[in-house]
């Protein structure tokens, strides 16, 4: 079980369960011709981080089942995955770990 914490204003946030935080990349502002894209014609990347994990799904035995994804991991998710939300003028996603499709590896 990790938390993600925020340098500035210290808040702590510890997903529940089988979820995660994750913080989306960031989005290209320049096309491949230069053309720079305003902020209303730009994708929302399907990449991000993982911030925090929550302690995993409950199973039927009582037990906790272990997350396959851990903090730092880079993720690729469907673009619909998730509930948005700000902390600190930031945007972060809240979304269940068999949202995620894939994990990147460098």
């Amino acid at each position: 079980m990790t938390t993600a914490t925020k340098k500035k204003a210290k808040i702590k946030l510890q997903p529940l369960g089988d979820r995660v935080v994750v913080q989306r990349d960031e989005s290209e502002s320049t096309t491949a011709g230069g053309i720079v894209l305003p902020d209303s014609a730009k994708d929302k990347p399907a990449r991000g981080r993982v911030l925090s994990v929550g302690d995993g799904k409950l199973l039927e035995d009582g037990t906790r089942g272990k997350l396959q994804v851990k903090v730092g991991d880079r993720v690729l998710f469907s673009s619909y995955a998730g509930e948005t939300f700000k902390v600190d003028d930031e945007e972060l996603l809240l979304m269940r770990e068999d949202e995620i499709l894939a994990v990147l590896e460098d």
